[in-house]
């Protein structure tokens, strides 16, 4: 792992998701976490400010996660709406834009090319960690706070307007749990080190990668096998090093690399090289 840059752009203060870019392979995008101005802001591999652009007909209620993903050929940016902490929200939304072109910071915004609205099965949950599975089109969320998370799906594209029902896939047995002294002392210490801040899937499909705020867990998904069972089975552990509070996560464009930040002004950009650093 090395510290690949900074994140320039003072407005980005809480990077709270990571996307690589589908349409320029040395471009990453993000956004700030919930309340902010609905922007996304784009960067090159080393955090040097690349883009700013705003988001209309687009509220930051608590924007959690960024996915990037190419459909019939053409690039997207998903932006998660997800974040929960009370377990209020009666349902959360994704909005879809078209990856737009980099340049000068545009003042014109970016209407959603479409915007998905859905509600848990079971009731509100709060979530951080989305990934786009675009060769089956669905959205992939594993939720924050339940131990063990929980992995649900709901469709890329509805069929209707009106709010989906996501489907539960079932529980992550594979991510370590906390022991009961560990959440007992999260209360006064706020070190949570065990929740899902983050998820991501290579562009090549080899790969999946969950976040913790102090850990990154990559998982081989192979042919045949559903994204459930891959994530189920075997993780291989990274440490973070003295990284903590880690939020976002996303693979390189080429999936030979992994982009791990955290949420604060000029926040580190890591990156972790796949080669050598999972066993064949």
């Amino acid at each position: 792992m090395i510290v690949a840059g900074q994140l320039e752009n003072e407005e980005l203060v809480e990077a709270s998701g990571l996307a690589a870019s589908q349409r320029v392979p040395d471009i990453l995008w993000s956004m700030n976490d919930g309340g902010s101005k609905p922007r996304i802001f784009a960067f090159d591999l080393t955090g040097a400010h690349r883009g700013r652009i705003k988001l209309e007909d687009a509220r930051n209620r608590d924007w959690e996660d960024i996915a990037s993903f190419t459909l019939d050929g053409e690039p997207y940016l998903l932006v998660a709406d997800v974040g929960d902490n009370d377990n209020r929200r009666k349902k959360v939304s994704f909005y879809i834009v078209a990856e737009p072109d980099l340049g000068d910071d545009k003042k014109v915004g970016l209407k959603p090319a479409w915007r998905v609205d859905f509600r848990y099965p079971d009731g509100p949950r709060d979530a951080e960690a989305v990934a786009v599975d675009a060769a089956n089109e669905r959205v992939i969320i594993l939720t924050k706070r339940n131990v063990p998370p929980v992995l649900y799906e709901v469709p890329l594209r509805p069929e209707n307007d009106g709010t989906v029902a996501a489907n539960r896939l079932g529980t992550i047995e594979s991510l370590p749990r906390p022991r009961r002294q560990d959440v007992d002392e999260a209360v006064f210490t706020n070190d949570w080190h065990w929740q899902p801040t983050g998820m991501d899937l290579s562009p090549d499909g080899s790969l999946a990668a969950i976040l913790t705020y102090r850990a990154l867990y990559v998982f081989r998904l192979e042919p045949g096998v559903s994204l459930y069972d891959s994530l189920s089975g075997q993780a291989y552990a990274l440490g973070l090093g003295n990284f903590r509070n880690a939020e976002s996560v996303t693979f390189s464009a080429d999936s030979g690399s992994i982009f791990i930040t955290v949420e604060r002004r000029h926040a580190p950009l890591l990156r972790i090289d796949i080669n050598g650093a999972l066993p064949e």
